[in-house]
């Protein structure tokens, strides 16, 4: 099998890998790289959780006894003229 590439930034990106010494050719790199990728069907987005995803799981939490509000009481704000 003959591969061609045509980016430079890739060409560039393999040949910077391989000058590292961790890889002996370009098939050990394309082996390690492909290995660690996952497949399409394996690939997952993650969940969109919500403010009521939250809200459950601060509720069904065994620490109810956590505190959200702010330990101390608000500052006054003054009006600044300039």
């Amino acid at each position: 099998m003959t591969i061609e590439i045509h980016q430079p930034e890739l060409a560039a990106l393999i040949q910077t890998r391989l000058d590292t010494g961790v890889f002996e050719s370009v098939e050990d790199l394309l082996i390690q790289a492909l290995k660690s990728s996952p497949l399409p069907s394996q690939a997952q987005e993650a969940p969109r959780l919500t403010g009521s995803d939250l809200i459950a799981a601060m509720q069904s939490s065994p620490y109810k006894e956590i505190d959200l509000e702010p330990s101390r009481p608000h500052m006054a704000v003054r009006d600044i003229v300039f």
